[in-house]
């Protein structure tokens, strides 16, 4: 699929199209509103992410996205709206990012400072494990639950600037948060459950 903005725009306004999907479930208006904005907002990804296919990912996941935020939020101006969106979204892959290489580069230190043999190796195997553990648990998590814990316990943000950051009302952000905490102790306890079944002798 090529990011290429419509040289022949649609004389419908931004806000009818919208209105159409919100009311009707319009898919072909929310396709307008994706071949006219797709190769600016491909432009911003590519800008933040500097990586291609990545932003072109980015792209596609916001547009998906979309198909469920329309329907939550009362959008006045759709451009200004779908670029904050787009900002927002990239700022959480690169937080992601970071996080990542930094839980790299800890256990990377972890495992040089550990010694040769005996209980050192293991301790860092250990806490390896776990975060794996806790990874692979946040990913089955829902997206909703999922952004808002990294948001809020990796990320250290308060409830408001979760909410500012993600769209949803506080009352959301407290359910997502809750519920997410939830589900991540059900995943981790099947995980190590699994975990410990696999390699048992």
């Amino acid at each position: 699929m090529a990011f290429v903005t419509s040289r022949k725009d649609s004389p419908i306004a931004d806000e009818v199209l919208v209105n159409r999907y919100r009311q009707k479930a319009d898919q072909q208006a929310l396709a307008q509103l994706f071949d006219r904005y797709a190769g600016s907002l491909f432009g911003l990804c590519l800008k933040y992410l500097e990586n291609e296919a990545e932003a072109k990912d980015a792209v596609l996941q916001l547009f998906e996205k979309l198909v469920k935020e329309l329907h939550r939020h009362e959008v006045q101006n759709f451009r200004s709206w779908v670029f904050q969106v787009a900002r927002n979204q990239c700022l959480m892959a690169l937080r992601e990012q970071k996080s990542k290489r930094k839980k790299q580069e800890r256990l990377e230190a972890e495992m040089q400072q550990s010694p040769a043999f005996g209980d050192g190796i293991a301790e860092a195997e250990a806490r390896e494990q776990s975060l794996n553990q806790l990874e692979s648990a946040m990913q089955q998590l829902k997206p909703p639950q999922r952004e808002c814990i990294d948001l809020f316990y990796l990320q250290k943000k308060c409830y408001t600037e979760v909410a500012e950051i993600t769209g949803y009302s506080l009352k959301q952000v407290k359910s997502y948060l809750q519920n997410g905490k939830r589900n991540l102790r059900i995943f981790m306890t099947k995980n190590h459950e699994s975990y410990t079944a696999n390699n048992s002798f």
